[in-house]
Order: C-alpha cells, then structure tokens, then sequence
C-alpha cells in the first residue's frame, strides 16, 4: 500500500530547487528536483538513488536517510515515516488486537466531554453519550474516514470538511507505513479509493500527518456551531489506541450548545449504524 519508492518520489517533486541553491530554470520539465540533484546534495551516487526510487535498493543506512531527510526538508513527522518505510521488510509490526479494557470503557462515562476511543484505522471502537450525541449515532460503528469521505448526507457536520479530509488521508498514510501487513486497513484504502474522488487526489500526494491536537469545528444538526478542541491521547500499551476528547472553552456558546445538545438527548437513543467491511 506504500513504499518507499514512492514516498520519495512524491517528497522530491515538492522540493523549491531555489531553496535548496539551484538557479531557475525555464526549461526544467520536471517539479521539484531532478533525481541527480537529490543524489549530488545528499551525497550518494545517482545510480543508487535512481534504486531508491525504483525500489531496487534496500535498507538504506541511516547516514543516507538522514540526508534525504535533511534534502527534501521534511519534519519531523515526515522524517519518521521515512526511517519506517526504509526498515519495513526487515521488520515488519503486528497488527494489534483492538480489546478494550474494561477500564478505558469506564473512564469514557467519567469525562463531561464528548470522548472516544478510536484505532488506527480510524474505527471509533467506544464513545461516551456525548460523543453518540454529536455524531448522531451509536459507537461503536462509526469509522471517521468512511463518514467524512462516503456518506455525503453526513458531510455538513464537518464545519472545516476540507481540513479534516486532509487529517484523516495523513493519519491513514502513517497507519500504512506502521501496519502495512493490515488487511482490514488495506480493504478500507481501497473503498475509500472507490468511492471519493477528494480521497484519491490526496492519497496520490502521500502527505503524513500526525493530528493530536487543535481546534475541531462542528456544525450540528440540533444545537448549530460547535467550536471544539481535540486533544488525542495514546493508550500506554501495545494497543496503538487513541483516547479522543473534545472539548469547549468554559462559559463559551459552544460550552452551552453541548448542555443543551446532553439534555436534548436525555429522551433520544441514537439509531445504531455498522459501516461494512471495516
């Protein structure tokens, strides 16, 4: 599902070759850097770098890495992804199993907050009452890749739909490159590639993006604009679980939209809702 062939690739093309000293060019047929221009400023012969990016050479040390990193000015982020596509076919990590803690299910009930808990595949596996509220449906059930991208009814409850397209596509990108070996993940790739033309576009620029933190706009159907902050937290076990909780800022009109949107619900049970193949 990815490799590192084509994360550079994609990583090279985004390269300003006037950042990087080389003069501008009119006639220059290519975006980003050249594949020689890449390999004389990290330092490795052209021929090994054109094996990179077919794919040909394996298990670059980490001198190189730390060179192309530096090169194609990736962050931190980035620069992670790149040393675990480099190390997949010497090691490969096992998907984990996605059994909750009888704890973690409690401490949902205890946070006056809408809260989830969510995979790696973006699967909200648990949710506390508010959180059900503010999606409209019962967790779990809910995978937020396939409700932001596929399910065109629920769309408006993304105020900044845009943005949250490009998180979710950068989250998946950094879940392939840490479980490539996932079999429901490459399954949801591929619906998600079927089904949304917005999903195909931004997995092609094979951007990463770790979100774990900041503001998360709703547009509710019952209680309107809801101005939220989203901090995510990871479960400290071999999990790879995330602990969602979004919050309003104290005596905000966000903070008494989601009172009212808590005793509006207090007589309504959201319908419960399965996506398949997840």
């Amino acid at each position: 599902m990815d490799d590192l062939a084509g994360f550079l690739r994609t990583r090279r093309s985004r390269v300003d070759p006037s950042a990087v000293g080389i003069p501008a060019d009119s006639r220059r047929r290519v975006d980003g850097l050249r594949r020689e221009e890449i390999a004389h400023l990290s330092g490795v012969s052209v021929d090994y770098y054109v094996r990179l990016e077919q794919g040909r050479a394996t298990q670059p040390s980490e001198q190189v890495l730390d060179a192309l990193a530096r090169v194609l000015g990736l962050d931190d982020t980035e620069r992670e992804h790149l040393y675990r596509l480099a190390r997949q076919r010497k090691r490969r990590t096992k998907t984990p199993s996605a059994r909750l803690r009888p704890e973690l299910l409690r401490m949902l009930d205890l946070i006056d907050a809408p809260a989830l808990i969510m995979n790696h595949r973006l699967d909200a596996l648990a949710g506390n009452r508010l959180a059900e509220l503010l999606y409209g449906r019962r967790l779990p059930g809910l995978n937020t890749a396939h409700h932001i991208f596929l399910e065109e009814a629920e769309r408006g409850l993304y105020a900044d739909w845009e943005t949250c397209t490009r998180d979710a596509v950068g989250h998946l990108r950094l879940a392939v490159g840490k479980y490539p070996d996932d079999p429901r993940l490459a399954s949801l790739i591929g619906e998600l590639s079927m089904g949304s033309e917005r999903f195909r576009k931004l997995w092609a620029r094979a951007d990463v993006r770790a979100r774990t933190h900041g503001p998360k706009p709703y547009q509710h159907p019952l209680v309107g604009r809801l101005e939220l902050h989203q901090e995510n937290f990871a479960v400290p076990d071999d999990s790879g679980l995330e602990l969602l909780i979004l919050s309003a800022d104290p005596d905000s009109p966000s903070a008494d939209a989601l009172r009212l949107l808590a005793r509006l619900g207090e007589d309504h049970v959201p319908e419960p809702h399965v996506v398949d193949q997840l």
